[in-house]
């Protein structure tokens, strides 16, 4: 559970998190989706120095957001006051990478994309930028 953090969440907690939640928004977690996440956290110069062991927290953290009631509200209001303002396309691109991942973006992915470009108050042109290069990145 959140209140559990013994730490505040780092920005790259925030990341992974935002991952996480779009893989979990369409309630089936895909293989794409993992590896996506895990090349992303290997790759990445903004996860250079972060502590690949947090993945397993952070995932478990966003499951137990999904279980309550306003846990989405809440995941957004960790992502706010964790996450700079300079993050906020990074945690975007991310997050459509891995809607991308499987080929497929199902309804649900679609409202939680829309809902993070709300929440997180991307520019609508930036985000159609975005959303054109993973799509370009993700062709068959």
């Amino acid at each position: 559970m959140a209140d559990d953090i013994l730490t505040p969440l780092t920005p790259q907690d925030c990341l992974v998190a935002v991952m996480v939640a779009i893989s979990a928004s369409d309630e089936t977690i895909r293989t794409a989706e993992l590896i996506k996440i895990q090349t992303a956290v290997n790759n990445l110069p903004v996860f250079g120095e972060y502590d690949v062991d947090r993945l397993k927290t952070v995932s478990q953290i966003v499951f137990d957001l999904f279980e309550q009631e306003d846990g989405l509200a809440a995941l957004f209001g960790l992502v706010r006051d964790n996450l700079p303002e300079r993050l906020y396309e990074t945690a975007y691109a991310l997050a459509c990478d891995v809607a991308a991942a499987d080929g497929s973006l199902a309804e649900p992915e679609l409202r939680l994309l829309e809902e993070i470009r709300y929440e997180l108050e991307i520019d609508r042109l930036h985000a159609a930028g975005i959303e054109r290069g993973a799509r370009a990145r993700h062709m068959t």
